[in-house]
């Protein structure tokens, strides 16, 4: 299995999401080239028209990016045209890796987002018991593949996801959709404590919204946080691109900072 992303976190990461695309392609491509001077791993989201682990506002910026012609075409070639050096992970739902291209399975779409800079998958609607072809896919072309741990995720299925899971584990804080929420979840450390150990560092996302919900999940023991909800809503608050890009790399830079308090 690969290992390239889990050097990403020798201090503690700031891994933010966007949905690619959203509002519109070159909006899109500025908004995530800001995000590069903080963070560790940027998360893209490959728009699906039934996207079952997300919140009202990533919900939202998935139509409105599909709106604009998102696909996944367009989604390599958006990956191609960034200007960045930080390690691109796509998010997305396990249908469309499974129907592109001239045959069966995720193998071609793993190829092509290898051919494209991909370092990594999170695909939310996999179970790890159906992953080995993605999986294998992954380990052909040299990419990482992070699984979602819930807080009710044990026993065989805990231990097959550590076998499987490379780069980092995306640790959920919570139950439910995704979504900033005003407080950070009491289960997080509790959470954290069950996958101590394994070889991969641990990103907890799912609520976070400010430098110090960042702070106190690093002090809880987590390697990195996930951003994504509140940075969408930034882009979605129909201000000019200049305004927004403004706003989003003020964002980055403080939950980046939080992050790095933490450890302190």
């Amino acid at each position: 299995m690969t290992v390239g992303l889990t050097e990403t976190f020798e201090e503690p990461a700031f891994v933010p999401y966007l949905v690619a695309g959203d509002p519109g392609y070159e909006d899109s491509l500025a908004y995530v080239e800001t995000l590069a001077d903080a963070a560790d791993v940027i998360e893209l989201g490959l728009p699906f028209s039934e996207p079952i682990a997300e919140g009202p506002t990533i919900q939202e910026a998935i139509v409105r990016a599909l709106e604009e012609g998102m696909t996944p075409e367009r989604y390599l070639a958006f990956v191609r045209e960034l200007s960045v050096e930080t390690p691109i992970v796509c998010m997305t739902y396990y249908n469309l890796l499974y129907q592109y291209g001239d045959e069966p399975g995720p193998r071609p779409f793993v190829r092509a987002a290898a051919r494209a800079g991909i370092e990594g998958f999170v695909v939310p609607d996999l179970p790890v018991e159906e992953a080995d072809p993605l999986r294998a896919a992954c380990d052909e072309f040299g990419l990482d593949l992070i699984f979602i741990v819930a807080p009710t995720t044990e026993g065989a299925r805990l231990a097959r996801i550590r076998e499987l899971v490379s780069g980092y584990v995306y640790v959920q804080a919570r139950m439910g959709t995704t979504g900033a929420r005003e407080d950070v979840s009491g289960r997080t450390a509790a959470s954290l404590a069950r996958i101590d150990g394994w070889s991969v560092p641990k990103a907890v996302g799912f609520g976070i919204k400010t430098g110090e919900h960042a702070e106190r999940i690093v002090r809880a023991g987590a390697d990195g946080i996930i951003v994504g909800s509140a940075l969408v809503e930034i882009v979605a608050s129909g201000e000019d691109r200049a305004a927004v890009t403004d706003r989003i790399a003020t964002k980055a830079a403080e939950l980046k900072r939080g992050a790095l308090a933490g450890d302190e």
